[in-house]
């Protein structure tokens, strides 16, 4: 049993992150933290939890940050990007884990594709060389060893996940992969803005971030530490108007030529033993609302343009997989619990 603290409580990130781990078979107690509502209880904000809430487990009080790293034993930081570091680096000097959800932990020892993308250096760059990149599915024996995990972001996630086993096989060029990904309006936060504001979103769609978005240079930067050769990635993300969820359309040129039946029974085979990763039998299509409020993701296959050219659909949820699942997941690495405590979930027929 451990005790677990959340830093950055209040987001949406944050707030599933409490909802799976109030459930959670081995956390022993829950403590939160948020700058903006310091002082307040987390019912007051987020109604749903109601009963939950206010036990000894968590007391649902939104207490000092200091005061919630004190008292836990692995920490969750769900801050805007350059925050989590100083919390990282105090984690090591304390002997306590931590899972950052934003991308302070997401480049490995790349400090200058960061500062590109994130216009800030490293403040404790020695810290960086303990982290790992936290996709269980590519990362896992190393995510047992860490001490600081860096969660992938959520486009990545639905991205990477189509695209390693035909990338390790060596069975597609990486100049171009064309990434093609819509999203639900949580992925672009809770702080209101014109982006999620339902008049400007509902009965919308567009595409955003065009050659600019900052899951690019992460899909790049994956890919190319496992192609050992840098990746030309074209990457375009829309919203679209509904609240979770990510679909993903990535399109890469075979080699050499290699039939569906093949390629579906070397993803099978390279996610056999994955609890999360479901590739759906050929000819099925996923959708969103199949994963929706779970860890898995789906995935279908397709050898299009006469045989030239590799389609991976891929489907999950932001906010879970995409986020706060895959963290708990991380989570149940890093301590030897089942990966799928607190995560076992039969996704809702609608």
């Amino acid at each position: 049993m451990i005790k677990v603290g959340i830093i950055g409580a209040t987001g949406y990130t944050g707030v599933e992150l409490i909802a799976f781990l109030l459930q959670h078979p081995h956390v022993k107690e829950l403590f939160l933290s948020s700058v903006s509502f310091e002082g307040q209880h987390i019912e007051d904000i987020y109604p749903n939890l109601r009963s939950f809430c206010n036990t000894q487990k968590c007391s649902g009080n939104l207490l000092n940050a200091d005061e919630v790293f004190e008292k836990s034993d692995l920490i969750f930081t769900a801050l805007p990007h350059g925050l989590a570091e100083k919390w990282a680096d105090a984690c090591l000097k304390e002997g306590k884990k931590l899972i950052d959800l934003s991308s302070d932990f997401r480049f490995d020892d790349d400090e200058e594709t960061f500062t590109k993308w994130y216009k800030k250096s490293w403040d404790f760059p020695e810290t960086h060389k303990a982290a790992v990149y936290g996709l269980p599915e590519l990362h896992r024996e190393k995510i047992k060893k860490t001490s600081i995990v860096g969660n992938p972001g959520c486009y990545v996630t639905s991205a990477l996940l189509a695209l390693i086993p035909a990338v390790e096989n060596n069975l597609v060029s990486t100049s171009p992969i064309i990434i093609d990904s819509k999203s639900g309006v949580t992925g672009t936060g809770r702080n209101p803005s014109a982006a999620n504001n339902f008049s400007e979103c509902g009965e919308s769609f567009k595409a955003y971030g065009v050659a600019a978005h900052r899951h690019q240079p992460e899909i790049a930067h994956v890919l190319s530490s496992i192609a050992k050769e840098k990746p030309s990635i074209v990457f375009t993300p829309h919203l679209v108007p509904m609240s979770r969820g990510i679909l993903s359309c990535s399109y890469a040129e075979l080699k050499k030529e290699v039939s569906i039946e093949e390629m579906y029974r070397l993803y099978t085979d390279f996610y056999k033993d994955e609890v999360f990763i479901r590739v759906l039998p050929l000819g099925s299509m996923p959708e969103t609302a199949h994963v929706r409020g779970t860890n898995y993701c789906d995935i279908s296959l397709f050898v299009v343009n006469e045989g030239k050219m590799l389609q991976v659909v891929s489907v999950l949820d932001n906010m879970v997989k995409g986020a706060s699942g895959q963290a708990i997941q991380n989570m149940n690495i890093m301590y030897g619990f089942d990966e799928k405590a607190g995560l076992d979930l039969i996704p809702r027929a609608f």
